[in-house]
């Protein structure tokens, strides 16, 4: 045969992909003509894939409106949908065998009668050990609060279940501020939600920073909806210092018609400021439940150490180098992502086992809730006594113990899934229940006092109100990368300890006590 009779057949393109061939070996070798033919380029395919490249844009917009109609069923599967499969619930007296064991704050549960026994025996007497015994008793409560948020945030969405390790890791401030409300303590109750906030922003997402620093070089995290959670601080900061920039900068209003405008200043601030909220959960629940996920996309891949990258790469296997001889090289480095980053499909995932039933489940959470409201009250009973009594002044308690109490639970869980490399669930749990404070817990306590006839403002303590602008500035800027390490989180620790510091020599300092409006 001649070889220059041989026709080279080009590489297939997108283009040519229909060119029809005529291959016939024997045919050719006879007739000496070239081995591979191509028929006249007559009904030539560009004009086809012209017309199929705009059915495929049809289709693909199609498809697109097509979502856009059903994001709200796809956001609620996202919201209800349990980011792995669950196992069966275990018995009764399996989930109340988990409930004993579930932690070692256990053993503080003893407090809880004792501190009953102590305020019914020594009410008004002893206030500082009555004080002393309910601060421990609150604290195993609050971890089994988060214990039964846990089996809870099993059964739903990674969206579904950052709200409520924020919401029911508030229940415990909730409920302290409701009480002192009841009891015309409004100074404890702005102090402590203030507070609240404070030790959210600067001590628990401290700590979540300080935890994954400590096994990752740097941490990614959802960059848009960060931002837009500092967002939401600031418009809660700035609904904080304006009832008080109008009360410093009204010199000629007789105090009567400052009592009144403040009081009106701050009902409608606090409608807006739930407005706010209700649209935030559409936001986060709903319409952009996506960019709340680990998997948004967005987020800035987490790094490990070089040491342990190095340790990591010695023990995974080599893939070789790709041949073009041999077709089982290309598969190899897919298999080794397998193992290393995990099979994305999600059957293969193992499934989560509750401890829990669901039903034990809920009736843990009410009764863990009734147990709080009576020991807060023998709580908020106490503070009077025991800050005439000692050297710890009101405004400490209010701003630095009781939050460090409220918030044990879900210090407890940020801090752990910061560790596993899951920081959006931490900042859900941190930035998010700040979130809920500023926007739906103060709001809704000042709203409260207006039906009850408590005279409740938004007008903090100045010291307070500047504490929590610094305290949202200082996260705002270490939030703006998208990025963390162990130096910001002690960054934010050392805030908050300063903050400690200077609370302890501050007396404290209520505006609304200069008010014409009198709390009973």
């Amino acid at each position: 045969m001649d070889n220059s009779n041989i026709v080279q057949c080009p590489e297939p393109t997108a283009v040519s992909d229909n060119i029809h061939t005529n291959i016939s070996s024997e045919s050719n070798a006879e007739t000496n003509t070239p081995l591979i033919t191509t028929l006249p380029p007559t009904k030539h395919s560009a004009f086809r894939h012209r017309n199929a490249t705009g059915d495929t844009l049809n289709r693909n917009n199609s498809r697109r409106s097509t979502g856009r109609s059903f994001s709200l069923a796809r956001a609620t599967t996202m919201m209800l949908q349990p980011e792995k499969e669950v196992g069966p619930s275990p018995g009764v007296w399996q989930s109340l065998r988990s409930i004993l064991l579930a932690s070692w704050l256990n053993l503080l549960l003893l407090f809880i009668p004792v501190s009953w026994a102590l305020h019914f025996a020594f009410a008004g007497e002893k206030d500082t050990v009555i004080f002393v015994c309910s601060f421990l008793a609150i604290i195993p409560l609050a971890k089994l609060l988060a214990f039964a948020t846990d089996e809870l945030s099993l059964r739903v969405g990674q969206t579904l279940a950052g709200l409520l390790n924020a919401t029911l890791g508030n229940a415990v401030e909730l409920i302290v501020a409701i009480i002192s409300l009841v009891k015309c303590e409004l100074q404890i109750v702005q102090s402590s939600l203030v507070g609240s906030i404070l030790s959210n922003l600067l001590l628990v997402l401290g700590m979540c920073f300080f935890a994954g620093g400590i096994k990752f070089q740097e941490q990614g995290f959802g960059h848009m909806a960060t931002q837009l959670n500092s967002s939401l601080l600031a418009i809660s900061v700035i609904a904080v210092l304006l009832p008080a920039a109008f009360h410093f900068s009204v010199v000629d209003n007789t105090q009567n018609d400052e009592t009144s405008d403040i009081l009106n200043v701050s009902h409608g601030t606090s409608i807006i400021l739930l407005f706010i909220y209700i649209s935030y959960l559409v936001f986060q629940l709903f319409s952009h439940a996506s960019l709340y996920a680990d998997e948004s996309g967005e987020q800035v891949k987490s790094t490990r150490y070089p040491a342990k990258k190095e340790k990591a790469e010695s023990v995974t296997p080599r893939t070789g180098t790709v041949s073009s001889a041999t077709s089982t090289a290309v598969h190899r480095p897919t298999e080794n992502c397998d193992i290393e980053c995990g099979s994305a499909d999600p059957k293969g995932e193992e499934a989560e086992q509750p401890q829990l039933g669901i039903w034990v489940t809920v009736g843990l959470l009410a009764v863990v809730t009734v147990l709080v409201a009576v020991t807060a009250e023998w709580l908020v009973d106490s503070i009077d006594g025991m800050t005439s009594n000692s050297a710890i002044s009101k405004e400490f308690v209010g701003v630095i113990l009781l939050p460090i109490v409220g918030n044990a639970a879900e210090h407890v869980t940020a801090v752990t899934v910061s560790v596993k490399d899951k920081l959006n669930l931490s900042l859900g749990v941190a930035v998010g229940s700040s979130i809920q404070i500023a926007l739906f817990v103060i709001p809704f306590i000042v709203t409260l006092g207006w039906i009850m006839g408590k005279p409740l403002t938004l007008l903090f303590d100045p010291y307070e109100s500047v504490a929590m602008f610094l305290a949202v500035l200082t996260v705002n800027y270490v939030v703006q990368d998208g990025k963390s390490n162990w130096l910001e989180g002690m960054i934010l620790m050392c805030l908050y300890v300063i903050l400690c510091v200077t609370f302890w020599f501050y007396p404290g300092n209520d505006p609304s006590s200069g008010l014409s409006a009198k709390c009973h």
